[in-house]
């Protein structure tokens, strides 16, 4: 697999492209990157047309979860979302702040923003912000967000601590959070582990869920809490791609569980500006 940077440039790429596609090309692929699969498959993200606020326009079909239904959103509330995208979690997470809230949206892709802001302005949404940034260092002062949320996006992400590190940073003491991701229980196959598109696609850049749990720990948040858990099932058109039939068998007999998962965790009230070792 690429360094770092070669990974964070390849999903740049992608996820441009997937700014210019409709959701039906997206959702005809592992998460969105794009070419995956042979029939329509939404392997990855959760229905989101019967929450408030929902918006088609800003809906990409990326998601692998429903974080702003679980993140206890309240009116007035500053919400940061991570990896923001077209702006479907900004928008849903603004109908529960109210207009006395106010929401950051950060995505790293231009083109992404882009789209966002053009979705916010043709709404009116004065009080919802994109900013372009990298999630490793959030383009946002400590200690301002009530609530932050990331749907399918720090699996994306190589140095996902750096992420937790950020996010303890940028939300006020007693703050929290709820993210949906990507975690493996048991290894991939090589062929899938050093593939780009399955990185991009939200699965070879996932971690084990134990080493997920723990970096949220060891960042310094309580009350950690899975809210959702479900399996996800790489149907086999985009599995034989990387792998033989022998593999694929292989694979599926290998107890390996690709899963999406939400988490919630609060940064202490009584908590310093950053988490324990960062200073």
């Amino acid at each position: 697999m690429a360094n770092d940077q070669e990974i964070k440039d390849m999903v740049r790429q992608k996820y441009s492209e997937i700014a210019l596609q409709d959701k039906a090309d997206n959702q005809a692929s592992c998460c969105g990157a794009g070419g995956c699969s042979t029939e329509v498959y939404n392997i990855m993200s959760d229905d989101y047309t019967t929450l408030e606020g929902y918006n088609a326009d800003a809906d990409l079909g990326l998601g692998c979860g429903l974080p702003t239904q679980y993140a206890q959103i309240k009116k007035g509330d500053t919400v940061i979302d991570l990896g923001s995208g077209a702006g479907n979690d900004c928008f849903i997470a603004r109908h529960e702040t109210g207009e006395t809230g106010k929401v950051i949206g950060i995505d790293f892709t231009p083109a992404m923003i882009d789209k966002a802001r053009t979705n916010a302005e043709v709404r009116g949404f004065n009080n919802v912000e994109f900013r372009q940034g990298d999630i490793e260092k959030m383009p946002v002062t400590a200690n301002v967000a009530d609530v932050v949320v990331s749907n399918c996006v720090l699996n994306l992400v190589p140095n996902k601590d750096g992420v937790f590190k950020e996010i303890f940073r940028v939300l006020k003491p007693g703050g929290h959070f709820s993210i949906s991701d990507i975690v493996l229980e048991g290894n991939l196959p090589p062929a899938i582990q050093q593939a780009a598109e399955m990185y991009a696609g939200c699965v070879s850049g996932a971690i084990q869920k134990q080493v997920y749990m723990e970096l949220i720990t060891t960042n310094g948040f309580t009350n950690i809490t899975l809210q959702k858990e479900k399996a996800i099932i790489i149907p086999d058109d985009i599995l034989s791609g990387y792998l033989s039939a022998e593999e694929i068998a292989q694979f599926k007999n290998s107890n390996t569980g690709i899963y999406s998962v939400t988490v919630y965790a609060e940064k202490p009230k009584e908590a310093a500006c950053c988490p324990p070792g960062c200073c």
